[in-house]
Order: C-alpha cells, then structure tokens, then sequence
C-alpha cells in the first residue's frame, strides 16, 4: 500500500479528492491509499500546498518526496524541517492559462485597446497600431511558462527576446543571460513580461535603474511573482510617462490591499492572480506521474533545486 497525504487548505480537499483517485486509477497506481490524516511516520508520499497546517516536516521519515500544488516554491524551500525532494508543480492546464493571459494582454497593449476604451466620445480617431513584426517583445524568465509564452508572442509575428540568470537556446527566440544580457533585453522591450522565479537575486529587479532602460512608452506585464517588481519605482515610471501601461496579476501582499496605489491609478490594470491556476484534473495527473515514478525509482518531474531556490 502506497500511503498518500493530502495536505493543502487551499486548494482543498474537495477539489482534488476526485481527480487524485481518476489520475492514480489512470497511472495504474491501484493501491494508493489517498487521506488527510495519516500517522505521519506511514507516510509515503505529501501532495501539499504551503497554506497547509503542515509545516514541521520532521515526523515524516519515510515520506519519498513532497509534491506541490504550487509552481511557485519560494515559500516552501525555506522550511528547514523539510529535507525530503521537493516537486514543484508544472500543471499543462497552468501553462495554457498563462499562456492565453500574456498573449491576450500583450495583444491589448499592442493593440492600445485601453486608448479606444478612453475615447468613446464620438470623436473620430485613426490611431493606427504597428504590426506585430515592428513591436518588440522581451519576456524575462525562460523556464516552463515563460518558453510557453515566448513562442506563443512568437508565432503571432512579434521579434521575441528571452532572458535567463544562465544560458539557454529555444529555438525562434533570442536568448540572452547574464547582468549584460539583462541590459540588452530591456533596452529593445516595447512589451516587458516577467516570468522569473522569486529568488534572492530576483528580488526587486524591476526597480528605477531598470525600468529606466526600457524603451519610453514601454509596457510591463507581472503575472509571474509581485516582488520582482518594486511598487513605488513602477509608479514613478508611470507617472512620469517612462511606462505607458502596467497590468499585474501578483503582489507584494495578496489580496492586495483596497488602499494601494495601483486600485487607482489610471495607467494600472490589476488582475486577482488568476492567469495560471493550477487546474485540479491536469494538476492530478502530475501528481500520479510523480508518484509512478518515484516507486518505479524513476526521476521525479520538476524537482527543486534547493541551492538555485526552484
């Protein structure tokens, strides 16, 4: 037997139960005994989520990995107690939510939808937008997501710049790494996009010394981690036209707070970070292949590196 415990408040219990049994049943895992509350010591296997009340990992001696409902890990990997492997999740039905926000607001910054929003006084306006070819696009961040999303911009005609800490090559891109690299992509970004993990050498690297290398009248998309992005910078450049437009899907603080700054301002779209929810039935089937694997003595699917912080 096979013990799984189902750790996660949010998402819950009543979600997941049903697509957890269909995905091990369909992995051919027959003998998974999936519960909340198993002694932990008979533990095998942690399907978890870091609003769990679990947060002392230390009982659990014979657990073989803990896997995530979360692609981000960085509130996790700081739990000392938690030496077992650790997966994050890298859900398909995650990636092609992520990939229709970006692509959906990237067109409707492109496209300056907002300006004809604005301007619906009668008064005849031929503002003309570039094509796709003439708007260059640069998305930071070259892991699962931000591939996804760089090829999609890509294949609708945009020149797509993909920058990573270390070197990488995806093919239709132009890949740049590195502090000098970072330079080179912000400078030609029209459409910024961060898909960066939260790290400590992340942390606030979208602040006044690198917005101001963006293009004038650029535009920035965060649907990938708040804290990239220092909160009083952005709205100087906003405000003092450095940025056209910003539409960020996370925060510093979530929800985000009815009296912050960007509620209000006429240049900031908010969205309730909801542009790549983990999806209970595609999410499951990872989960079940991570178990399959690890009693198989496979490698586990997306497992952190905990020096590199994801």
């Amino acid at each position: 037997m096979i013990n799984v415990l189902f750790a996660s408040r949010s998402p819950g219990w009543d979600s997941y139960e049903a697509p957890l049994r269909a995905a091990f049943d369909r992995a051919g895992l027959s003998d998974i005994d999936l519960r909340t509350d198993h002694a932990p010591e008979t533990v095998d296997y942690i399907v978890y989520a870091p609003k769990s009340d679990l947060q002392d990992f230390t009982p659990y001696v014979n657990c073989k990995a803990v896997l995530s409902l979360w692609a981000g890990v960085e509130k996790i990997v700081p739990n000392t107690t938690l030496i077992q492997p650790l997966c994050r999740m890298v859900d398909p039905g995650m990636t092609s939510g992520m990939v229709e926000w970006v692509t959906g607001h990237a067109l409707r910054h492109h496209l300056d939808i907002d300006f004809f929003l604005d301007h619906q006084s009668g008064e005849w306006i031929q503002k003309v937008p570039p094509l796709a070819q003439e708007r260059p696009v640069t998305v930071l961040g070259l892991g699962e997501l931000g591939q996804a999303c760089a090829k999609s911009l890509a294949r609708l005609g945009f020149p797509v710049t993909g920058w990573s800490r270390t070197p990488k090559e995806v093919s239709g891109l132009t890949t740049l790494s590195g502090p000098e690299g970072l330079k080179q992509a912000l400078s030609s970004a029209q459409i910024l996009v961060l898909l960066l993990p939260l790290t400590e050498g992340t942390r606030d690297l979208i602040n006044a010394e690198t917005l101001a290398l963006l293009p004038k009248g650029a535009c920035l998309l965060n649907p990938g981690r708040g804290p990239l992005v220092v909160d009083a910078d952005l709205v100087a450049a906003l405000d003092s036209g450095q940025l056209h437009r910003a539409t960020l899907d996370v925060f510093r603080e979530e929800p985000l707070p009815r009296d912050h700054p960007f509620w209000g301002h006429p240049r900031i779209t908010v969205s309730p970070h909801i542009a790549a929810e983990t999806r209970a039935l595609t999410a499951a089937r990872v989960i079940a292949e991570n178990i399959r694997r690890g009693e198989a003595k496979e490698p586990f699917l997306y497992q952190v590196d905990r020096t590199r912080g994801y």
